[in-house]
């Protein structure tokens, strides 16, 4: 089972070639609208919050050499934001909100379902094209509805939701060498 697990990773990383002139085109959008003094938002629910939550660490923080602080928000980190956006206006609206409190044009967002159907992740990516913001889609399987929603669409060859989230974080960091690699 685990050699199961494995080969299949394989093959889908083997996949991610092909995938890799979207990704650098996805990376050059964050870096623009970095050095432009813009930032980055990112969204997801389950994995693929934690994915935005690493993202954003890999951006403030630093991913693989000393730079300055950059800035980038996972729109999934602020529990009272969360439940009380959640309460008052339902589930479907607790990134979308969030997007219209803190996004501004030049700014991009990133976000991220394994099936492109998530409707709070599709309501942000609504909210954030109608401020002129800048739009990447991380998906998996057939891209769902969010396929063509974005400035750039990833979509991973895969229909397993392990494997196209261990290719989510694969392409977020070749967003976050970009980045490095401009800083």
């Amino acid at each position: 089972m685990l050699n199961e697990c494995l080969n299949e990773h394989i093959e889908v990383a083997k996949k991610m070639q092909s995938l890799i002139p979207l990704v650098k085109k996805a990376g050059r959008l964050c870096l623009e609208a970095l050095k432009s003094g813009r930032k980055i938002l990112i969204c997801g629910n389950g994995g693929s919050a934690a994915d935005a939550q690493h993202i954003a660490a890999e951006l403030t923080g630093r991913f693989k050499k000393e730079r300055q602080a950059l800035p980038a928000i996972a729109l999934t980190v602020d529990t009272s934001a969360l439940t009380a956006i959640g309460n008052d206006y339902g589930f479907d609206r607790v990134f979308s909100r969030q997007a219209e409190a803190y996004a501004k044009e030049g700014d991009v967002l990133i976000a991220i379902s394994t099936s492109g159907n998530s409707q709070n992740v599709i309501n942000a990516i609504d909210s954030a094209k109608n401020l002129g913001v800048k739009v990447v889609t991380l998906t998996g399987k057939s891209g769902g509805k969010m396929k063509d929603m974005g400035d750039v669409n990833i979509v991973i060859p895969s229909n397993s939701t392990p494997r196209i989230q261990e290719m989510h974080i694969m392409a977020g960091h070749m967003i976050c060498a970009v980045v490095d690699e401009g800083f």
